[in-house]
């Protein structure tokens, strides 16, 4: 009989975690209530993360990760900048489609909190402004995209946009269907876009 594999604790702790600061808040959870909620000891939080905030740091390095990955392997596709930044939208809006619970935890409690973990993390989170302000520059190279618009400037309207929109979903203040999501995808694209392609004629 086949021996069950063992289980990961440390990714148990940081599911039970995502679960615990969507439901609760970061700064209003305790290291207990995520050990409540894992079912382990809690001692053994401890065993692997130094406090809370270390839990939430690998939370955000682990998607942000992801993010950064997808954002360098559809730039590196020679298709148009238009195609990239639809790909782009659309692997951060699923994100949250798939796992909204975590992508509240990113957006309320990282990217939303420059004064405080945020700051901590604003190079990351620059990285990513600069992977889509490539994309944007490239277009511009190629005569593409209107070449008097900010790179930065560019790619801090499409990310900003595209986290508000997951804002809205996060508090419940704009529909939420799978609709929704394909909508709004093709209305960022489409509005930036839009404003940056070169009109020919």
């Amino acid at each position: 009989m086949a021996k069950a594999p063992p289980i990961d604790r440390r990714r148990q702790i940081l599911d039970a975690a995502i679960r615990v600061f969507a439901r609760q808040g970061f700064h209003a959870c305790r290291v207990s209530d995520i050990a409540r909620e894992a079912g382990v000891a809690y001692g053994l939080v401890y065993h692997y993360f130094d406090t809370k905030e270390g839990v939430l740091s690998e939370l955000f390095d682990e998607r942000w990760s992801l993010l950064l990955l997808a954002i360098e392997e559809i730039d590196a596709r020679p298709i148009p900048a238009r195609e990239k930044l639809d790909e782009v939208a659309g692997f951060i809006i699923d994100s949250y489609r798939h796992d909204p619970e975590l992508m509240k935890v990113i957006i309320v409690e990282v990217t939303r909190a420059a004064n405080s973990f945020g700051r901590t993390h604003l190079a990351e989170i620059s990285n990513a402004y600069d992977l889509i302000a490539k994309i944007v520059a490239d277009a511009q190279s190629d005569g593409s995209f209107r070449d008097d618009v900010d790179p930065m400037l560019a790619s801090m309207w499409f990310y900003g946009a595209i986290e508000q929109l997951l804002s809205g979903w996060v508090f419940e203040l704009i529909p939420g269907s799978d609709a929704d999501y394909d909508r709004a995808r093709e209305m960022v694209v489409e509005t930036l876009c839009g404003g940056l392609e070169v009109r020919r004629g």
